[in-house]
C-alpha cells in the first residue's frame, strides 16, 4: 500500500480530516450502551462472546492495557478505522482507474457519509467491519484489474478477520461469490486461489465456531431472539429510503452512478463482479425483512469509488469541467447539514431544536419508546445518574447487609455502567442474565443482599422472602425503559441461586 501511496499525498487529506473530525467531538454526550459492555467484555477475554466474535474485544483489551478506558482512548480505534476507510476508498479508485478529482470525489462521499460518521465516533465492532468490506474490496479490485494470483490468499487473511470480528462478513462473502459466478471471473473457480481464500478465512474462524459449540451456539439463540423480539419490522420502501439517508441524500447521484458504472458501461466491466455483490447483499438483506439501512453501509465503499471514476470520466467527456468542482460543494454541504444527526457536536437542546428544524424525529430500529433523542444518542445519557442511584441504595444498607451485597440489572448497559463506573463508589460486583453477563454468573454468595435495578415488586417477592423498594432511577435523556426504574434491596431467596439462575437468562 505504501506504494500506492508514493506521490499521493492529497489521498491522505480527507482521511486525516477524518480523524481529526472524530477526536475533536470523542466526548460526545458520554458513554454509549455498548460501549461499557464491551469493556466488560474486554475483562474477560474469550474465543467468542454471545453477540459477537472476538477480534474487536481484543484490540479494546489492548486499547485499555496501554492508554486506558477514557472516552478518548476507547475511541480512538474506531476514529483511526474511519480514517483508514477513506484511504483504502482512495486506493479502490485509483486502482479502477480515477485520477485525482476521482479519488477526492469518492473518499468525500465516504466521509459525509452519516452511518460513517456515527460508527466512527463509538467503540463497537462496526467501524472495522466497513475498513474489512473496504479492505476486501481494494484486493478485490487489484484481482479483478489482473493482479497477481498471490493477492487471494491475502483476501482469505482480510475475510477471516472480518468474519473474527463481525459474521456479517459472510454476506460479503456471498456477495463476492455471486459477483464472480455471474461474470467472466468465474473461471478463477477452475483454478486453486479462491479455495485458498477461502480456507485462510474459515482457518482464522476455527477457534470462534469451537466456541459456539462447546457452548450450544448462544449466537443462533441470540439472532433468533433480536429478530423476533428486539428489532422493527422493515419495509422493503422503508430500506430503501434508508439507504440514501444513511449514506447521505446528496451522495445518491455518486454511488447511483458507480452501480451503474459497473453494470452497464464498458469501462467498468472489468469490476462487474463488485456492482453484482452489491446487488446480491441488498437482496438478501431486502429479503430478511428486519435488516437496518446501516447493514449494507460497507457496500458503499466500492459504489463510491466507482460514482467518482464515473464523474470524472463524464466531466471529462463533455468538456464540463465545472462538474466535480460542484459536486464537491455538494458534497460538503450536505454534509454539514446532516452531520449533527450523526455526531453529537451540539448541546442537547440545540439538537432537539436543529432536528425538529429538519423534519427529523427521534428514531430507533428497536421496539422501544423514545423521548426527545434518537435511541443512538440517548443511550449515551444518564449512566452515571442510574450508578450514583445504585450507590446511595448500597450506602444506605447497614454495614452486614453491605458486606453481602451485589447487583443484578435487567440489561447489559446498566450492568456494564455500573462495572466500569461503580467501584470509584463502592459498589459490589454484578451481575445480569442479558448475553454474556450470563455466563459470567451466577454470583456465588450463598444468601446475598441483591440490589436490583427494575423489575415489578410482586415479581421480586416470588424470589425473596424480603423485598424494599429503595429508590428510583431518574437519567434525564436516556432511554424511557431506563428512567423511572424502581430500585429494590432483596433478600432471604426462596430458591438457591444455581437453580434461579438458568431461568434469568436472554439472549438478545
Amino acid at each position: 500500500m505504501h506504494l500506492a501511496l508514493a506521490g499521493r499525498s492529497h489521498l491522505l487529506l480527507l482521511p486525516a480530516a477524518k480523524l481529526a473530525l472524530h477526536l475533536a467531538s470523542h466526548r460526545g454526550y458520554g458513554y454509549f450502551r455498548d460501549e461499557f459492555y464491551y469493556l466488560a467484555c474486554a475483562a474477560r477475554l474469550a474465543p467468542g462472546y454471545v453477540d459477537h466474535p472476538p477480534l474487536s474485544i481484543v484490540l479494546l483489551r489492548v486499547v485499555r492495557e496501554l492508554l486506558g478506558d477514557s472516552l478518548l482512548a476507547v475511541r480512538l480505534l474506531p476514529a483511526l478505522a474511519g480514517a483508514a476507510t477513506l484511504l483504502l476508498v482512495g486506493l479502490i479508485t485509483k486502482e479502477m482507474g480515477g485520477g485525482r478529482l476521482a479519488q477526492t470525489l469518492a473518499m468525500t462521499g465516504a466521509l459525509v457519509a452519516p452511518v460513517y460518521l456515527s460508527f466512527g465516533h463509538f467503540y463497537s465492532m462496526n467501524a472495522f467491519d466497513i475498513l474489512c468490506w473496504a479492505g476486501a474490496a481494494y484486493l478485490v479490485v487489484r484481482l479483478l484489474a489482473g493482479g497477481p494470483p498471490v493477492l487471494w490468499p491475502w483476501l482469505g487473511l482480510v475475510l477471516g478477520l472480518g468474519l473474527l470480528n463481525k459474521i456479517s462478513v459472510l454476506w460479503l462473502g456471498f456477495g463476492l461469490f455471486c459477483g464472480l459466478l455471474a461474470t467472466s471471473r468465474r473461471r478463477d473457480f477452475l483454478t486453486r486461489w479462491p479455495w485458498l481464500a477461502a480456507l485462510v478465512a474459515c482457518a482464522f474462524c476455527l477457534p470462534y465456531l469451537i466456541w459456539q459449540l462447546a457452548h450450544g451456539w448462544p449466537t443462533l439463540e441470540f439472532i433468533r431472539n433480536a429478530t423476533q423480539q428486539k428489532m422493527v419490522a422493515v419495509a422493503p420502501l422503508a430500506f430503501l429510503r434508508g439507504q440514501a439517508f444513511a449514506m447521505n441524500l446528496v451522495a445518491l447521484p455518486l454511488w447511483l452512478g458507480g452501480l451503474a458504472w459497473l453494470l452497464v458501461t464498458r469501462a467498468g466491466s472489468r469490476f462487474r463482479a463488485l456492482g453484482v455483490a452489491y446487488l446480491a447483499v441488498f437482496a438478501l438483506l431486502l429479503a430478511s425483512g428486519s435488516s437496518r439501512a446501516g447493514y449494507l453501509a460497507p457496500a458503499y465503499t466500492w459504489l463510491l469509488a466507482a460514482g467518482g471514476v464515473a464523474l470524472e470520466a463524464a466531466a471529462s467527456r463533455t468538456g464540463r469541467r465545472w462538474l466535480g468542482p460542484a459536486a464537491l460543494v455538494v458534497l460538503i454541504l450536505g454534509g454539514l447539514w446532516r452531520a449533527p444527526l450523526a455526531l453529537p457536536v451540539l448541546s442537547v437542546p440545540a439538537y432537539v431544536r436543529y432536528a425538529a428544524a429538519l423534519g427529523v424525529a427521534p428514531a430507533t430500529a428497536e421496539r422501544k419508546a423514545l423521548s426527545r433523542l434518537p435511541q443512538f444518542y440517548a443511550d449515551m445519557h444518564g449512566w452515571e445518574s442510574i450508578v450514583d442511584t445504585v450507590a446511595r441504595v448500597h450506602s444506605g444498607l447497614a454495614p452486614e447487609r453491605r458486606a453481602r451485597s451485589i447487583v443484578f440489572t435487567p440489561n447489559y448497559g446498566v450492568a456494564g455502567a455500573i462495572e466500569l463506573l461503580g467501584p470509584a463508589r463502592g459498589l459490589p460486583p454484578v451481575y445480569s442474565g442479558h448475553n454474556n453477563y450470563w455466563f459470567w454468573g451466577p454470583p456465588q454468595q450463598v444468601d446475598p443482599v441483591v440490589i436490583i435495578v427494575g423489575g415489578e415488586g410482586e415479581e421480586h417477592q416470588e424470589l425473596f422472602t424480603s423485598v424494599e423498594r429503595a429508590a428510583v432511577t431518574d437519567c434525564g435523556d436516556c432511554m424511557p425503559y431506563e428512567n423511572g426504574n424502581p430500585v429494590y434491596v432483596c433478600e432471604g431467596l426462596r430458591r438457591p441461586v444455581p437453580e434461579l439462575w438458568p431461568l434469568l437468562k436472554h439472549f438478545d
